[in-house]
């Protein structure tokens, strides 16, 4: 069930709000046990056969988590359910990758069934790990299954994050008031008619300029100079309005419940290092990262080529958590790569005692992480090795000289029937469009920032100059978006991080 889908914003969305909001009359505990089946309900209402799945390993993290109060079992069950975590996930993700590749090296022909990956099982398993590992370290133990139940499943962050914590979502379902209030619902909508608008208006129509493009060259083809540049850059901005439009809609949904949801982006595209962009893009899984595997190895405590060491292996295990093949080892790679030149970097300008200053010299630090993250997008999108590197032949003239593309029709399309353009005129189009998106990731406000939005016992973003407030303006702003959105809503766009 998708957030930008019909029934999600017109049958599920309003059932559960109502039921929610009866349920809490009575009691707290009514209002949490409401949202646990709700999101159960919202998981199984794609593929109900995975949802026993979900709710198998509820349980069982669960239960192991309650066999760790006893401080001498508690090194081994945690152990054993970190292994045991990490063993489903693979089976499902990535077991054909590792039996391709050791048939490729070995060649002893290896085959396996293909499987579907469950939703969202990379968020959801790994918000497990995070807990089990915290026990380990001596955090204490949910004893109330409803509770641990909903920080898992709880539907705005089940399928595509952000990845929460549960010391930061658990004590929010156990208060006995909650801050729902008119304001915090208008907020809270407002937010959610962003996010639907940066996915259904903004991703969604970028999209139409990257992934035919893109298909064509995993396919063989060839594309000029242009159209690779057009593509490139239009998947660039497509993957940070989808997944950014996601995480605030998540956002905007929890709050309508009273909770808050950690930020996930705060306009990366704007960083001026590869250090800060990872401040930036996709933040909880940077945190997760950071937390439970970079300073579990060491990080940069045991000198500086082991810190680059542990930036590499980090980089890799997180490109990896994005999808089992090389193209994701690949994009994981180039960003551990960047980031231990970012850190030599740093280190020669501190030895030199010299700060980034000057417009000219931000500016160009800012040009380089650019155009640095959109060369990794390439390997990113690229569903194989071949259209990846044909990607890159054209977009620096090497493989596009001679090359010819033309659209098929599926370049525009509105109201689901295509509108014929002539591809040189496409061009024009695709490129006032992406210029346009750039404009707003690069000169606008971040959401957040907007809205002032406070996550869980933080300080509230500081307010832009563009200042929400719940008036006339504001709420004229929330309908138009919410419209806009709704006419885009056919084309049923999933998602790009459903697939990770």
């Amino acid at each position: 069930m998708l957030f930008s889908s019909y029934t999600f914003l017109f049958q599920f969305l309003p059932a559960t709000v109502l039921a929610f909001l009866a349920a809490r009359r009575h009691s707290p505990r009514a209002g949490i046990l409401v949202l646990a089946g709700a999101s159960l309900f919202f998981y199984g209402a794609w593929q109900p056969v995975y949802l026993l799945l979900l709710i198998a390993s509820v349980a069982l993290n669960f239960s192991l988590g309650l066999g760790m109060e006893d401080p001498l079992r508690r090194p081994a069950i945690g152990a054993f359910g970190v292994a045991l975590n990490l063993a489903l996930l693979c089976y499902f993700k990535y077991m054909g990758f590792i039996l391709e590749t050791v048939s490729m090296v070995s060649g002893i022909p290896l085959t396996f069934s293909d499987v579907v990956l469950p939703l969202g099982i990379s968020f959801f398993t790994f918000q497990q790990i995070a807990y089990l590992v915290d026990i380990m370290r001596g955090a204490k133990v949910e004893r109330d299954i409803v509770s641990y139940t909903l920080f898992v499943c709880f539907f705005p962050h089940l399928i595509a994050g952000p990845l929460v914590h549960h010391a930061e979502m658990i004590p929010q379902f156990k208060r006995s008031r909650t801050g729902r209030s008119a304001v915090l619902a208008a907020r809270g909508l407002a937010i959610f008619a962003a996010g639907l608008f940066k996915k259904v208006v903004i991703a969604d129509n970028l999209a139409q300029f990257a992934s035919p493009v893109f298909a064509h060259l995993d396919a063989g083809g060839g594309i000029p100079t242009s159209w690779a540049w057009l593509a490139t850059l239009a998947y660039t901005l497509q993957i940070y309005f989808d997944f950014s439009g996601y995480s605030d809609m998540a956002i905007g949904l929890a709050l309508l419940f009273g909770i808050r949801l950690p930020v996930n982006f705060r306009s990366p595209y704007k960083a001026v290092s590869i250090i800060e962009f990872w401040r930036r893009w996709h933040i909880t899984l940077s945190r997760f990262l950071r937390d439970y595997l970079y300073i579990p190895l060491g990080g940069n405590r045991l000198g500086k080529q082991r810190r680059y060491a542990n930036l590499m292996v980090t980089m890799l295990l997180g490109g990896l958590w994005h999808g089992a093949g090389w193209n994701f080892l690949i994009w994981g790679g180039l960003h551990g790569l960047y980031l231990s030149i970012n850190h030599l970097w740093h280190d020669w300008r501190s030895s030199k005692k010299r700060a980034l200053s000057g417009l000219t010299e931000k500016g160009l630090s800012w040009a380089i992480t650019l155009f640095a993250v959109v060369i990794a997008w390439v390997f990113f999108r690229a569903k194989t090795m071949a259209g990846a590197w044909k990607m890159l032949g054209s977009l620096f003239g090497f493989d596009g000289a001679g090359a010819t593309y033309e659209p098929t029709g599926v370049a525009l399309r509105m109201m689901d029937l295509p509108i014929l353009v002539r591809p040189e005129r496409l061009l024009l189009i695709g490129g006032g469009m992406v210029a346009l998106a750039f404009a707003i990731a690069l000169f606008l406000p971040n959401v957040s920032q907007i809205f002032g939005y406070r996550e869980y016992r933080r300080s509230p973003e500081p307010y832009a100059s563009v200042r929400w407030h719940p008036n006339t303006a504001w709420a004229l702003f929330t309908a138009l978006a919410l419209s806009s959105s709704l006419f885009g809503m056919w084309q049923r766009l999933e998602f790009l991080y459903f697939q990770f």
